[in-house]
């Protein structure tokens, strides 16, 4: 589905093409195929996509999970833990992120999730969030 059902983000910050909810309302999948302005000085001779674009584009997906739940308000970031980058993300390439969330309580979450080229994880974090009036 269209992220933008769920998501405030726009282009340029839209970071995610297509999302799948799970049928469980804790998990979800989404797909983003950076474009080439993503690479532009990142750097010249070996592009790729920088570090903290993936871990966005993994809490873009997450927020659809939280927001499709019917969660009312904006998350955002509080935190980050056990952040780890496998592999660089070059151009061409397509991300597939899957996200789990954990726990909310209280307007407050965690979630984890990962994002892969192909068989290969490439990113993968925990995210902590809190929700905000929208």
């Amino acid at each position: 589905m269209d992220p933008t059902t769920w998501l405030p983000h726009r282009p340029p910050f839209l970071l995610v093409d297509d999302v799948e909810l799970g049928e469980d309302g804790h998990t979800a999948t989404g797909v983003w195929t950076p474009g080439p302005e993503r690479y532009e000085g990142h750097f010249p001779g070996r592009p790729m996509l920088p570090g903290v674009l993936q871990v966005e584009s993994i809490a873009q997906v997450g927020a659809c999970a939280l927001l499709a739940g019917g969660t009312d308000g904006l998350p955002v970031f509080s935190g980050l833990e056990k952040v780890r980058w496998r592999r660089p993300v070059e151009p061409g390439e397509t991300l597939h992120i899957e996200v789990t969330l954990d726990s909310f309580r209280h307007g407050v979450g965690k979630a984890s999730g990962h994002a892969s080229v192909g068989d290969e994880r490439c990113c993968e974090a925990r995210l902590m969030f809190s929700v905000v009036a929208g």
